[in-house]
Formats: structure tokens, C-alpha cells, sequence
């Protein structure tokens, strides 16, 4: 969760993060918010819960994949 209850970038970013980890089909409106919220600290941890959910289902969402693939 974000260090600084003031820094408004992280909190956003974790309620987004949360959100996506807790759906199992996040929508592209809201994968498209955090990937244009991204900071270089942001992106392990959005690239981690994406590859959970790719890992955790036998046929993972293209999107998610082709997500995936733009950060490799």
C-alpha cells in the first residue's frame, strides 16, 4: 500500500491495482488507466498481477497477454 498517505499517484494507483488483482476479467478501460499512471517503480508490481492471472487460468485473456508481452 502507499508509504505517504499524501501522495495521491500511489494511492490511486494501489486502490486501481487492487481492484484489477480482485477481478478475475478487469476491464481494458481500467488496465488502460494504470498503464498511463505508470511510474518505473509501478511496473513490477502491475506486470506481477498480470502474470498471476495469466498463470492462474488455463486460457489466459490475450489482452493480458499482449499486455504482457509490450513490457517484456
Amino acid at each position: 500500500m502507499a508509504s505517504d498517505p499524501n501522495d495521491l499517484h500511489a494511492q490511486m494507483f494501489d486502490l486501481l491495482l487492487d481492484k484489477v488483482r480482485e477481478d478475475p476479467f478487469p476491464s481494458v478501460t481500467m488496465l488502460d488507466m494504470l498503464e498511463g499512471m505508470l511510474q518505473e517503480g509501478d511496473v513490477e508490481q502491475y506486470t506481477g498481477v498480470l502474470m498471476n492471472k495469466v498463470r492462474e487460468v488455463d486460457f489466459p485473456s490475450i489482452d493480458h497477454l499482449r499486455r504482457l508481452l509490450a513490457f517484456a
